[in-house]
């Protein structure tokens, strides 16, 4: 058929192909990416993959090309084992102890672009808030935070690109960087040096059976962190910022009653989830919809057109902030459910009630465009006028 995640109409808005694909190709197959992929759409079939973790795996990566298995993107035993290690960071009463911090730092960024006038949503609000919450998690040193936001930035532009050995000096770089850091921290450790309270010490310290854990793996944590971390929460806060502004009444709804916001942060995790979905690697042959998907082959799990499946939802392509809820898959499902779920969840929260309580007039100039990977959703620029 015809669509294509690179078709231009799809990646202006990915919402363009999502019809087709549940009605028409539930299994398509597309060959304009190397290697190509098989793309699965309806909810049944994307919920059942991601419980299926023995057929549908994360040996080899959830991105679209093949990849060694590294820290937790792969499957138990060793997914297990490095989730295990950062879980105790993202527990409710840990990511609740933040908001505190998360409060004042949108405060402290909505003062700045309320100063201005306008201003671009994105690189001065919805970005440098999860990016700056997520190196203080990890001990980034405060006088290296702007070029730790750069190279966050980059890797996320390599993920899905055509052509990622353009980004390849200044993700070295940045690799250099974190392996510094990490070593850093090792070297004290072994001095007797306190050890210091992130979660970049915390890895880096780790024993297991008295030897520390392998760096490049450690590296791999902390990439996933990073990206997990940053990239997505940025797009929760501007996709969801983006349509309430489209109909400026839905904005005036959560200025004049801020308890909306839930509702508001569930709706734009299905209507744009951040991540359009994930990859898996098929380890037998499947067959689904009269197809057969062979054994060896990359699975994109798209969460986007499963959440506007129309046997799970009504209405799926209207943004309905009293929509009832249902279980979306923006962050997954299984074993590889989301990590950074409730982080995402409460750094939109507390970005969304900042921003209405103190820019309530706050109107779209453009819609801005979107984030370059195919497989996920955001705006790029947002640029916004404040009063």
């Amino acid at each position: 058929m015809a669509w294509s995640p690179f078709r231009p109409d799809v990646m202006q808005d990915p919402a363009n192909g999502y019809g087709e694909l549940l009605e028409a190709c539930p299994v398509h197959r597309c060959d304009a990416f190397d290697p190509p992929f098989y793309t699965l759409s309806r909810y049944a079939d994307v919920a059942a993959a991601l419980r299926d973790i023995e057929t549908f795996s994360s040996q080899y990566g959830q991105g679209p090309r093949f990849t060694p298995p590294m820290g937790m993107l792969c499957d138990p035993p060793q997914h297990t084992f490095y989730r295990g290690l950062v879980q105790r960071s993202f527990t409710p009463r840990m990511i609740e102890n933040l908001r505190p911090r998360v409060a004042d730092l949108a405060a402290e960024l909505i003062a700045q672009l309320a100063a201005q006038g306008e201003g671009d949503l994105h690189d001065e609000f919805a970005f440098p808030l999860p990016v700056v919450i997520i190196a203080e998690l990890l001990g980034v040193p405060t006088e290296d935070l702007e070029q730790f936001k750069h190279w966050s930035d980059v890797q996320v532009a390599a993920m899905g690109a055509r052509d990622p050995s353009v980004y390849a000096a200044e993700q070295a770089a940045f690799m250099d960087y974190m392996r510094n850091q990490l070593r850093a921290r090792r070297a004290d450790a072994s001095r007797g040096i306190t050890p210091a309270n992130d979660l970049m010490t915390a890895l880096a310290t780790h024993r297991d059976n008295d030897a520390f854990l392998p760096e490049e793996q450690v590296l791999s944590v902390v990439n996933q962190l990073l990206v997990g971390g940053n990239e997505t929460t940025t797009s929760l806060i501007t996709n969801a910022v983006w349509r309430l502004l489209q109909e400026p009444e839905r904005w005036q709804r959560l200025v004049a009653d801020p308890d909306l916001v839930d509702q508001v942060v569930e709706e734009s995790l299905r209507f744009d989830p951040p991540v359009l979905g994930l990859y898996r690697n098929t380890t037998r042959d499947v067959t689904l919809a009269d197809q057969t998907i062979p054994a060896g082959s990359k699975v994109l799990l798209h969460y986007a057109a499963a959440n506007r499946d129309p046997d799970v939802f009504s209405d799926p392509d209207c943004f309905d902030i009293d929509r009832p809820k249902r279980r979306h898959l923006a962050f997954g499902l299984g074993v590889h459910f989301c990590l950074g779920a409730a982080m995402a969840r409460l750094e939109a929260e507390v970005a969304l009630r900042s921003l209405a309580a103190h820019l309530p007039q706050l109107a779209l100039i453009d819609d801005g465009e979107r984030i370059g990977p195919f497989f996920l959703w955001g705006r790029r620029r947002l640029p916004v006028r404040c009063h």
